[in-house]
């Protein structure tokens, strides 16, 4: 007998953490469920993740244009059509499927929260607190992160009820020190300093280079290793042919499975204006890097005690300040490594992140 299907809806369906995170918990349970996976922006790229036990189906969107009412009943002439057991959306760019469910016959509803856009990154916008406080208050609504778990409660004002902090898991076995390591091509000498990101403005890999050329215009030798691609890549490589960073420093694309790449730096930096539970850190932590990174979201409660010294501002100099003893300094990354791993196997164990999932689909399937 078929399992129930899901409905899925995504802003885009690349690779990042709340489609990582999905594809490992679809994985996890294969034909338990089937799955109808929505992209709004045709990005599809995180199929990848899918194993083949995994029954999917990609849907088009309706057209995203016209007028509001016109656009939230073509979407519930889409649903009718599918006939899901249960609505799962992802993000604020996900709402409109929120909005036009919020009308009888209404499906079971799970949103997900995983963080901030660019436009939100320094404050969020009171027409979309207003909005996520009426739209979403019947749904059962689950964050990795305790800063978007406080912004639900005293932000948005839902229900207690409702709100499920489900933390974000690995596969630790996969994800660890000694694990197979890929060589990165990084030109130059140094300690190899990692970053894996989506080339996003709200990533800023902008800032990171700057840093990175600030330790370089000092002396230290460093070089650095970019995994992701996205629409800043071309800007990116201009501003490192700019500064002279070109002789030390790779663009190294997209990886499916990033696992063996940490195993080829030596540090991860992480310099994004916005995050809540990335999974970048994570993976390095559980390959036993050192972290030095923007203070953003969730990372001060994430990584080891012992590594917090090097949570920065969000601007260069302090991210280089954040660096440079790493790089400096073999024993210092040695004693950390291993104050994360240890941190990673007491508190991010992917079993307990899917279970955890399983049980809230499981009861809005059939309660």
């Amino acid at each position: 007998m078929a399992g129930p299907l899901l409905l899925h809806v995504f802003p885009g369906f690349g690779v990042g953490g709340a489609q990582v995170r999905f594809a490992a918990l679809a994985n996890r349970f294969g034909p338990r469920w089937r799955h109808a996976i929505l992209a709004l922006d045709g990005n599809t790229a995180c199929t990848e993740r899918l194993s083949a036990a995994v029954p999917y189906t990609l849907v088009p969107a309706p057209p995203r244009g016209g007028a509001p009412l016109a656009r939230l009943a073509a979407i519930r002439r889409l649903v009718r059509a599918l006939r899901p057991a249960l609505l799962v959306t992802s993000n604020w760019g996900a709402i409109e499927y929120v909005l036009a469910n919020w009308l009888p016959p209404r499906l079971p509803h799970l949103h997900t929260e995983d963080g901030f856009g660019p436009d939100e990154a320094a404050g969020q916008k009171p027409r979309r607190m207003l909005v996520r406080r009426l739209a979403l208050r019947r749904s059962e609504v689950a964050m990795p992160s305790t800063v978007l778990l406080r912004a639900a409660r005293e932000g948005w004002r839902l229900p207690e009820a409702r709100l499920h902090h489900i933390p974000n898991g690995l596969d630790l076995a996969r994800f660890r020190p000694g694990a197979p390591a890929a060589r990165l091509a990084v030109p130059g000498a140094g300690p190899l300093i990692g970053t894996v990101a989506a080339l996003r403005p709200e990533k800023n890999i902008t800032r990171l280079l700057h840093a990175l050329a600030l330790l370089r215009r000092e002396g230290i030798a460093a070089r650095l290793a970019i995994l992701g691609d996205g629409p800043e890549r071309p800007a990116l490589e201009a501003l490192a042919a700019e500064l002279g960073l070109l002789g030390c420093t790779g663009f190294l694309g997209h990886w499916p499975d990033p696992a063996p790449a940490y195993g080829g730096m030596d540090l991860l930096a992480l310099s994004s204006d916005t995050e809540q539970m990335p999974f970048s850190v994570m993976e390095a932590m559980a390959s036993g890097l050192p972290v030095a990174a923007t203070e953003v979201g969730d990372l001060r409660a994430m990584l080891a005690p012992e590594n917090l010294p090097h949570l920065a501002a969000r601007d260069p100099a302090a991210l280089a300040a954040a660096l440079r003893p790493l790089l400096l300094d073999a024993a210092l990354r040695a004693r950390l490594g291993a104050a994360n791993r240890a941190k990673a196997e007491r508190d991010y164990d992917q079993e307990k992140m899917y279970q955890a999932y399983a049980g809230l689909i499981e009861g809005l399937l059939y309660r």
